[in-house]
């Protein structure tokens, strides 16, 4: 078993934080360029074939049972709406606002925590969920008035990711975190193929194969070994330290792909906009640190 190593794993996660966002530009960069559908096959594609390879030269264990093929398989298809729906809100919205909506995912994580597998959840951290919601609803109503429906696409990608947090949690313990990414690569890239088919069949403009001009191709390489080593890096940083420990840095992609916006796409948070991420970025923290303290105070089984 891996030692702990806190600043390794704080290097790595810092490293997941500032490459996550850069991924979400390049994705706002091609969403206007590049059907969705697409840029999906090519991240989902480029994640098997970075991955495969490390299974062979590691001999990694990439065998798993029925019943957790199974999940992975819905884990796969839950990826892929949460991806495609995160693409097309880049479309529509800045990336910090598109980020922070997003970020109400650790809020409904406890919530579902609560209700669907039964966790405790006391009353200072429901409230405090109720609180981050609150600073959510902030970024979300300058961002609804300006282009309408499309700014609650990332409460879509929050609602699928928790939901996907839930089937990992469920077989995290049985598989290898990247024979498991590497069979999702494949499992998705075998789904998102044929759909691609139908979408030309049908004349379906989101979900077209094409061959992209050259200057958005290398952005399509570049999106999907972005995603597959951002990936990486959050994995390997939990190897070296407590999630704990790496949970409260986790917040910083928000004032980072706030500032990737700015620099790229002369994008910043109106005042409101602005306020509602700090409220979201102090309720997460507050969950995170009572966590933190409610772990700390819970008896050690010996």
């Amino acid at each position: 078993m891996d030692q702990d190593r806190p600043f390794l794993g704080i290097t790595l996660m810092l490293c997941f934080c500032i490459i996550a966002p850069m991924g979400d530009a390049v994705a706002k960069i091609l969403s206007n360029a590049v059907p969705i559908g697409m840029t999906l096959f090519v991240r989902f594609s480029v994640q098997a074939l970075v991955l495969i390879p490390i299974i062979a030269f590691t001999g990694r264990n990439w065998r798993m049972t029925p019943p957790i093929l199974t999940l992975v398989a819905l884990r796969t298809v839950l990826h892929i709406i949460g991806i495609g729906a995160m693409f097309l809100a880049l479309r529509y919205l800045p990336l910090a606002d598109a980020v922070a909506i997003a970020f109400v995912m650790p809020f409904l994580m406890l919530l579902l925590g609560k209700y669907v597998l039964g966790e405790e959840v006391g009353m200072r951290r429901f409230l405090a969920c109720i609180v981050g919601f609150i600073g959510t609803l902030m970024v979300i109503q300058p961002s609804f008035a300006e282009v309408g429906p499309p700014a609650l696409l990332p409460l879509v990608v929050a609602v699928v990711f928790a939901l996907f947090m839930l089937v990992t949690r469920q077989i995290a313990k049985q598989t290898d975190p990247i024979a498991l990414q590497a069979v999702s690569g494949v499992m998705a890239s075998v789904v998102i193929l044929p759909t691609l088919a139908l979408g030309a069949v049908f004349d379906l403009p989101e979900m077209q194969l094409v061959v992209p001009e050259a200057k958005y191709a290398w952005l399509l390489l570049v999106i999907g070994l972005m995603g597959t080593v951002a990936h990486l890096m959050m994995t390997w940083s939990l190897r070296y330290a407590p999630s704990a420990t790496l949970a409260p840095m986790q917040y910083l992609e928000i004032p980072i792909a706030t500032l990737i916006g700015w620099v790229i796409f002369s994008d910043l948070p109106n005042g409101l906009a602005a306020i509602g991420i700090g409220v979201t970025i102090a309720a997460g923290l507050y969950i995170v640190l009572r966590e933190r303290a409610m772990s700390r105070m819970a008896p050690q089984v010996p």
